[in-house]
């Protein structure tokens, strides 16, 4: 195997750098550690802190150094190294679609060139834009009175609710649910707009964790923002 070869090599280049910074010294079996424990035993400082190195790496948009990875995770470099000897062994090619790999002076989890076709066709969809501040008021109206018509939110609201009704049921963020009892169409939060929020259920909602109204405590508070929305829209702009 030729240098060039074997430095690309996160878990050998990690061995050679170990080499040159304990050579001859009382460190050397910080080496064998790098190049894996044949008795299959890892030393758990090691590992508890591959998680830190792992989690700094996984946040950083850039390769990260060791030198600041060892400022940050406030340890050794020494220490560092073998905790990315323990990511590299879990990141070991053919094992898992990331990969740990050394660019420009530092260190980043990177995907595997295998998913490459697979991640294109997913980041090459076109990406949901950001809510106007009319569609956002529109779809927390709806999210936290649903099911709810386009002129109840036009009255909370003071304004047309028609464009952004109109846009968040084009995004899939809101769907029609049926008719009130006096025949205007009702909507609700779907379940792309569970996802896009990162919810499992509409109880998840900020404040409803924390508040179950009763249906009495419902009404009051509907009533409650309509009579706020009349109210600004009386006042005028």
């Amino acid at each position: 195997m030729s240098n060039a070869d074997r430095t690309s090599d996160p878990l050998e280049r990690l061995a050679d750098e170990q080499e040159r910074t304990h050579e001859g010294s009382a460190e050397e079996p910080a080496r064998a550690a790098i190049l894996g424990d044949p008795t299959g035993r890892r030393d758990p400082r090691a590992r508890a802190l591959a998680r830190t190195v792992e989690a700094l790496l996984f946040l950083s948009s850039e390769p990260v150094s060791v030198e600041d990875l060892a400022a940050a995770a406030e340890t050794s470099e020494r220490a560092v190294f073998e905790a990315l000897a323990v990511l590299a062994e879990r990141y070991a090619p053919g094992l898992s679609g990331i990969q740990l790999r050394e660019l420009g002076g530092g260190f980043t989890l990177a995907s595997d060139p295998s998913c490459e076709e697979a991640a294109r066709r997913l980041f090459s969809r076109a990406r949901l834009a950001t809510l106007s501040p009319a569609q956002a008021e529109t779809l927390a109206i709806v999210s936290y009175l649903q099911p709810i018509s386009r002129p109840e939110i036009a009255r909370i609201r003071g304004v047309s609710a028609d464009s952004a009704t109109a846009t968040l049921l084009d995004r899939d963020l809101i769907e029609e649910a049926g008719h009130s009892q006096f025949g205007a169409v009702l909507y609700r939060t779907t379940t792309n707009f569970l996802k896009l929020f990162g919810l499992r259920t509409l109880e998840e909602l900020p404040d409803v964790a924390r508040w179950d109204p009763t249906p009495q405590e419902q009404a009051e508070l509907r009533e409650r923002l309509v009579r706020a929305g009349e109210a600004r829209a009386e006042s005028g702009p």
